[in-house]
């Protein structure tokens, strides 16, 4: 196998090679120019440097063919890496040749303003503007943080299935497919279900995956098809699970700032919000939250006859929407969880209280600055007759569940996870406009391409 890939270096690792002479590969970023200097704003997906070329240091051909380069053109350069503090990064290429791959076309995304309709029909190309390129390096870094978080706790990766022959989050959000001679297959909408019976053969383990909710949201913090990751650990209460949700959010948030500081700049992230999530995070009960909001008269807005309509006091058992959740958080800096909800609006697999069964022992993680709902979890139902019971309420088909029962009739045990939405939490640390920039291809209700 070659190692032919080890000789090539980066924008990024500039400063190491400072006096040397090295080749750059990459795209033209900008360019300008006049009489014999040519600059070139290199980019190459780790950085952009600049990259002079004077006609006295390079050939005719090369100098005749640097002034042909157009934005995005791909070109390989070689050059001394020379120290200027007005250059990207603080060092810039001097060239002595370069090797031009294509000259592109007329690129569509010009500096000029463009409206949103027209960035997100050209996503395949908007990804490579700065803004975009900063984003999903950040993301990057998101998901590794997750996975080394999660895999130093001793938590395994198992994987979920994607297909699917049941509903996990509900019947009504479901994408639906004919699955040969089996009859209908679904869409994933959550790993977790498959997680648990993960976690009773390894203790502690997450899924990290896309997930599909065919819900017909338009809000900037829906998507049909986006990223989760899912932890499940046998003998975990509530408790334990708002503490591990805690301790990862912390860590995410300290890995960006540690190795982003480029990206936020460049986002003009304002990260003093982000340095405050530090730990201990607020805690209230659902009841105690629903106090709060009827004594600060938020109300439950409801559409009536296609009309939205104000209902005061905001009455107890009712799910939080996004004015509720946002009126919650401007008490805190740090992201809050809610924990005890109704047991009507939940999903079927969280444990009632025993001492309270209009109650499910389940919590939502808010974040701060209009976050919304980071993270959702609970204490899963151990008991096999009191879970039989809820699947019958919700008139779910008990033959695709039998296999989700039968956990509960071979060494069942307390056991929790939860449920964090990657582009949510992206959207959050990067200051993100609206979801569909956190994920390089959105899907939502009025959109699958490109």
């Amino acid at each position: 196998m070659s190692a032919r890939y080890k000789s090539y270096k980066y924008i990024e690792d500039l400063s190491k090679y400072d006096g040397q002479e090295i080749t750059l590969n990459g795209w033209v970023y900008n360019k300008t120019g006049k009489g014999k200097l040519q600059f070139i704003q290199l980019r190459d997906g780790s950085g952009v440097a600049q990259c002079v070329v004077f006609k006295g240091n390079v050939s005719e051909e090369d100098f005749e063919a640097a002034k042909s380069l157009t934005q995005e053109s791909s070109l390989s350069v070689t050059g001394t890496v020379k120290s200027n503090d007005r250059a990207p990064g603080g060092f810039e290429l001097d060239v002595t040749s370069l090797k031009v791959y294509q000259i592109a076309d007329e690129y569509p995304i010009s500096p000029k303003e463009h409206g949103d309709a027209f960035l997100i029909e050209n996503r395949h190309l908007w990804l490579r503007s700065s803004r975009q390129h900063a984003i999903m390096r950040v993301r990057s870094v998101i998901v590794k943080a997750i996975r080394d978080f999660l895999d130093n706790c001793g938590f395994r990766l198992m994987d979920s299935p994607i297909l699917t022959p049941n509903a996990c989050e509900g019947t009504s959000t479901l994408f639906e497919t004919k699955y040969f001679d089996l009859g209908n297959a679904y869409l994933s909408q959550s790993g977790q279900l498959y997680a648990e019976a993960s976690a009773m053969a390894l203790g502690r383990t997450y899924t990290f995956g896309p997930t599909f909710r065919a819900e017909k949201s338009k809000t900037r913090k829906h998507l049909t098809e986006f990223w989760m990751v899912e932890p499940e650990a046998a003998f975990f209460d509530l408790e334990d699970d708002m503490q591990l949700a805690e301790d990862m959010t912390v860590y995410i948030v300290k890995q960006v700032l540690a190795n982003c500081e480029k990206e936020l700049e460049t986002l003009e992230r304002d990260i003093e919000p982000l340095k405050k999530v530090v730990g201990g995070f607020p805690r209230m009960s659902y009841t105690e939250a629903v106090e709060w909001l009827q004594e600060n008269k938020v109300p439950l807005i409801q559409k009536v006859d296609g009309v939205d309509k104000e209902i005061h006091p905001f009455p107890w058992g009712e799910d939080f929407g996004t004015v509720q959740e946002e009126a919650l958080m401007e008490q805190f800096d740090q992201p809050c969880f809610i924990y005890d909800y109704p047991t009507e609006v939940k999903a079927f697999y969280m444990k009632r209280d025993p001492e309270n069964p209009k109650v499910v022992k389940a919590m939502d993680m808010l974040g701060p600055e209009k976050a919304g709902e980071l993270i959702g979890g609970s204490q899963r139902e151990d008991d096999h007759d009191l879970l039989l019971e809820r699947i019958q309420h919700e008139d779910l088909p008990l033959e695709e569940f039998q296999w989700y029962l039968d956990l509960r009739k071979y060494g069942s045990v307390p056991h929790s996870g939860f449920g964090m939405g990657l582009e949510r939490t992206v959207k959050w640390i990067t200051g993100a406009k609206h979801i569909r920039e956190t994920i390089p291809m959105p899907r939502t209700i009025h959109r699958i391409v490109p």
